[in-house]
């Protein structure tokens, strides 16, 4: 059976993935419900000394001076819950819902956060029955992580708010009912456990990671492809060139585009031609794609430490009676870390359009403008730069860090806030964009091959041209281009035009 076991310390991206996006199932470490169950009679035994702790038997946030009587605690639990539902804007997507949903059962597998076991089993119960709370995207400020998107999670669990089971949307009572679950009552400290994380930004985070860890392969590809039908040399992926610079990810795409371009008839054809230096967004790929892979390998290591981070306030150190407050809710790690993906992965698409722009420019190419096979008659590739120059230049826009933002909030108990959620969310907008102007890239460099007399391309390249071309077939008359550039979309997200690249050159 496929399924990931949680633990609280060993998720990986891949486990992520393969709930989010394959349906894996999910179960709990069996130590992992023993730290659970020794946190939570570190509660208990509180609460029974009415000892006065932050979250057990206080109010929340301004409010933590309050003190709330035992007969309050679960009435407590419940209204927090309630109030702090106060999200907006559009759903959370589903894949991203089941990764929060997974990465807040396995921070309470760390057994810091004093909350039963059934809490975990519970999220872990509504994933493996298909129950996805309705999330709005919006509301998150990432300080007390995020308390409002992750409210709207928790209702579900309470048989309250809105769910999705099979596609459908129901109240959360009948998604419940209908996977023969019973709500869950909260007890004292629980409903902030739940609510205190930052598992709805590290879940898009995490999103937008996998994919741009594809992405970066992508480019090498349509780079490689590009460089070809625009003969250019092969000079500037000289190896000897990378190591006397010394970034490691600079000679791994070096190598790359002398893996893909290997065996070209078409490089070989203009061996000897007078042409000396390629522009920069050809002959710099090394440099700009290596810097990409260096800031995107600084946010993969971040966010594998979010994965399994204990992120709740207060902490329940039961092995040693204690209880701290602190801050680990706080989202600043995820937030840098999404605002440095979106830079970078926006470099990948602004080079990418520059390539595709002189594959449009007849005197750059030596090809008909546009790379139309009737040019005038037929446009060609000339309004998909266009779409690809709009992507980029919203991406711009969108690379605006968001984690230089603050505004206080809780009548300035939090005042200092993250903004990872929306960092984020944003990250994963770039993502997108990215892909589409490096599969516009893919479409036109495939279309300029065939102008290259039926000359060869290179060992990898031709297997992406191939690829491609079993899908999509060649331009002879202006089309529908959105169909193929939403056929390229598809072909870039189940990433098989760099699984069939690998399986002939290596890992890219």
């Amino acid at each position: 059976m496929n399924q990931v076991i949680i633990d609280g310390e060993s998720l990986t991206l891949q486990d992520v993935a393969r709930v989010a996006h394959q349906g894996y199932r999910i179960s709990i470490d069996p130590l992992a419900i023993e730290r659970m169950q020794r946190s939570r009679k570190s509660i208990e035994k509180i609460v029974a000394a009415g000892r006065r702790v932050y979250g057990v038997n206080t109010g929340f946030g301004k409010l933590s001076n309050v003190h709330i009587s035992s007969d309050e605690l679960q009435e407590l639990q419940l209204n927090l819950v309630l109030s702090h539902a106060c999200g907006t804007g559009d759903l959370v997507p589903v894949p991203i819902v089941r990764a929060a949903l997974l990465l807040k059962a396995n921070t309470l597998c760390k057994g810091y956060s004093g909350a039963r076991p059934d809490i975990a089993q519970f999220l872990v119960k509504m994933l493996n029955r298909r129950v996805l709370p309705n999330i709005p995207a919006k509301g998150s400020v990432g300080a007390s992580g995020d308390l409002a998107p992750l409210a709207h999670m928790t209702l579900v669990m309470l048989g309250l708010g809105e769910a999705t089971l099979d596609g459908v949307v129901l109240s959360g009572e009948e998604a419940l009912q209908i996977a023969q679950l019973e709500p869950i009552r909260l007890r004292a400290k629980e409903g902030l456990a739940l609510l205190n994380g930052t598992q709805i930004m590290t879940a898009y985070a995490v999103e937008a990671l996998l994919r741009a860890h594809n992405l970066v392969k992508l480019a090498d590809i349509a780079g490689a492809i590009t460089v070809e039908s625009l003969l250019g040399t092969a000079t500037a992926f000289d190896e000897r060139i990378q190591i006397a610079r010394g970034f490691p990810d600079q000679i791994q795409v070096a190598r790359n585009m002398r893996s893909l371009m290997a065996d070209s008839e078409i490089t070989a054809s203009h061996a000897n031609c007078d042409k000396v230096q390629d522009p920069y967004s050809s002959r710099c790929i090394p440099q700009v794609h290596g810097a990409v892979r260096q800031a995107i390998r600084y946010a993969t290591d971040v966010i594998k430490i979010e994965m399994n981070a204990a992120t709740d306030n207060p902490l329940i150190f039961w092995e040693d009676g204690d209880v701290l407050s602190g801050g680990n809710f706080h989202g600043q790690p995820v937030a840098s870390a999404c605002d440095t993906l979106a830079i970078a992965v926006a470099q990948l698409a602004n080079i990418s359009e520059r390539r595709l722009e002189n594959l449009m420019d007849a005197s750059q190419s030596g090809l008909p403008p546009f790379l139309a096979p009737e040019s005038g008659v037929n446009s060609g590739y000339m309004i998909a730069q266009v779409t690809a120059a709009a992507l980029v230049s919203e991406n711009k826009v969108l690379c605006h860090p968001a984690s230089v933002d603050s505004i206080p909030t809780s009548a300035n108990q939090e005042d200092f806030v993250s903004m990872g959620a929306f960092a984020a969310r944003k990250a994963l907008d770039v993502v997108e964009n990215a892909e589409t102007v490096i599969g516009i890239e893919l479409l036109a460099g495939c279309q300029a091959i065939e102008f290259r007399r039926n000359l060869r391309p290179g060992r990898g390249s031709g297997i992406a041209y191939e690829t491609v071309r079993q899908r999509i077939p060649t331009m002879q008359h202006d089309r529908l281009l959105k169909t193929d550039i939403d056929a390229m979309k598809g072909l870039v997200k189940i990433n098989i035009i760099v699984n069939s690249v690998e399986a002939a050159v290596g890992t890219l």
